[in-house]
């Protein structure tokens, strides 16, 4: 990227304007064909002149031959310079959607995991950029410097002309400022009625089974109706306003051409022009050229609020991004992990779900989490993972903090079955691999391991076969399986299962008991976070989470006794319920 003034450096902020600059280059160059293609316009005017003067007057045919060709070389050399102009643009629109691409995919991706943010808006933005930087829009304000051009030049066939010639262009600049003024909030407001439609429909969508079997569609439906309908007179009211204010430039840059026209004729006829006919075209010309650019920016007003829009929504995602740490490389982690006065909440809030959280594992260890609902269990799950920032206090995984280990590289070291399995359109393999380079002796290890091998091989294709967005091919139970085979697939060394065994039947729990088995033997550090029981004899130590705090951990034994003897104290009868409700 090249060298940036001092305004657009040091700030994150300004990638997006540094990104833009760098392609100044490919800007000048287009500016400077705009300026050529500009004074061609005129050879149909210099053309007819000739004609007039030349062929009509000499009756000489190959005058004429020879004028036809060289105007035809003018109009040939413009339409080059139109594509090659136009290439350009569009070469500067993919340079910037290549440069920003992945750190707006990256912007998105945490704003979704951090703010639930979940969108798909800014690399829309992103390619209304891309798309305006090839449009009419920015070849008619490359256009705007030749507008000068012509009206000194009317000014000198006649100051009179010139005069009126900047009245026209002052009155374009009105309506245009008009245009601004009353178009940009509707439009900006439809733009954001838009985005929340989109964004209501497409959750509607994915929850359209919930919706169809308890038969609540029409409200549903009625509620994006509604989002809808704003959205459509906001826009209406935009689109009345700017189509408006079009007609308006267009009717003043035909009348002015004629207006132009008529007053040149009478300076012909006053002596006050020279040059006769000819001159009086010529500044006609000139005239309607002037303004041509200022009405087609115009005619594309809409355009340019949209990508406004557009630009600060991309700046102000730009600026959310996280910062690139170039971290020094750790060794592969051992397993050893060491939760240290964690005090944590859902991002965007500082109002606490955990609170004082203090544990610790040895490699290899099993720990099953238990607690009642909303204990805060799923929440130290995402604290475990890395994937929420705690408010205070840490995650250790072999002494680094696990939430600022780099996750490409921390990634193929840990396991993750989240309480809602999450699968993705792709092949089984593809899915059971992560999506990465596939290595099917581990894919088939994985699911070997998990008990899924059968099902896998009575699929049509195998692992090839495609399961679906969401898995939607498969049972509940299936999705749960293949989420476990993902998350111990290669090895890894520090494994969190949510809820494993809530869509499992008995051969499904036998199955995680075995696989719980088999990882304690290769020393991978486990925690399963569960309601049931079943699993409980894989467990080395019991942490039980009450109201964001830890209420008992230790060794698996010492905390049921202990929890045993609490029950006992308050009443013997209900001891085996509380017991069974803890865990």
């Amino acid at each position: 990227m090249k060298a940036m003034p001092a305004g657009f450096q040091g700030k994150q902020a300004s990638l997006l304007k540094a990104t833009i600059y760098a392609q100044s280059d490919i800007y000048r160059q287009a500016i400077g064909f705009s300026f050529i293609t500009s004074l061609l316009v005129l050879a149909p005017t210099i053309f007819m002149m000739q004609v007039y003067d030349r062929v009509v007057n000499s009756r000489s045919t190959t005058t004429l031959i020879a004028l036809l060709v060289c105007v035809m070389g003018v109009y040939l050399l413009m339409e080059v310079l139109e594509v090659v102009r136009g290439r350009l643009l569009q070469q500067a629109g993919w340079r910037i959607d290549e440069a920003l691409r992945a750190t707006l995919h990256d912007a998105a991706f945490e704003a979704s995991l951090r703010h639930g943010m979940a969108t798909t808006q800014a690399l829309s933005d992103l390619r209304t950029l891309r798309e305006f930087s090839a449009s009419s829009a920015v070849t008619a304000m490359m256009d705007l410097p030749s507008s000068l051009i012509f009206l000194a030049l009317v000014s000198l066939i006649s100051p009179w002309l010139g005069v009126m010639s900047l009245v026209g262009a002052v009155v374009q600049v009105v309506i245009g400022y008009s245009t601004e003024k009353k178009t940009m909030p509707a439009l900006t407001e439809a733009n954001q009625a838009a985005i929340s439609a989109q964004g209501y429909a497409s959750g509607v969508l994915r929850n359209s089974q919930v919706i169809s079997s308890m038969g609540f569609k029409l409200p549903i439906y009625k509620i994006w109706l509604a989002r809808q309908r704003h959205f459509l007179a906001m826009q209406a009211k935009a689109s009345d306003t700017a189509g408006t204010n079009s007609a308006a430039s267009k009717f003043i840059q035909t009348m002015q051409s004629s207006m132009i026209l008529g007053v040149s004729c009478w300076l012909t006829v006053k002596g006050m022009l020279l040059g006769g006919g000819g001159m009086m075209i010529v500044a006609s010309t000139l005239g309607g050229r002037v303004l041509t650019p200022l009405v087609q920016v115009i005619a594309q007003w809409r355009l340019i609020v949209n990508t406004r829009d557009a630009y600060r929504r991309l700046d102000t995602m730009l600026e959310m991004a996280p910062q690139q740490r170039n971290a020094m490389p750790l060794p592969a982690p051992e397993g050893r992990l060491s939760v240290e006065a964690l005090v944590a909440g859902a991002p965007g809030s500082n109002l606490p779900i955990l609170r004082g959280i203090n544990f610790g594992l040895a490699p290899g260890e099993t720990l099953m989490i238990i607690g009642p609902s909303a204990s805060g269990k799923t929440t130290l799950a995402r604290l475990l993972m890395g994937i929420w920032p705690a408010l205070s206090g840490k995650v250790r995984l072999d002494s680094a903090d696990i939430h600022a280990w780099t996750k490409s590289e921390l990634g193929p070291h840990l396991g993750y079955l989240p309480q809602n399995v999450e699968l993705f359109e792709g092949t089984l393999a593809e899915n059971i691999a992560r999506f990465g380079d596939i290595d099917m002796e581990q894919v088939r290890a994985a699911t070997e391991l998990v008990g899924l091998s059968a099902m896998a091989e009575s699929l049509p294709q195998g692992f090839d076969t495609r399961i679906g967005e969401d898995g939607a091919n498969l049972s509940g139970g299936q999705r749960q399986r293949v989420g476990l085979a993902r998350a111990i697939y290669g090895n890894p060394r520090f494994i969190l299962l949510d809820e494993p065994n809530s869509s499992l039947d008995e051969a499904g729990e036998q199955a995680l008991m075995n696989t719980l088995m088999r990882l304690k033997e290769k020393k991978c550090t486990t925690i399963v976070i569960t309601h049931r029981t079943s699993v409980l004899p894989a467990a080395d130590k019991l942490l039980m989470i009450r109201d964001g705090q830890v209420a008992a951990f230790g060794p698996r034994d010492d905390v049921l006794n202990a929890l045993r003897k609490s029950a006992a104290q308050n009443t013997a009868e209900s001891a085996p319920q509380l017991v069974a409700g803890a865990v």
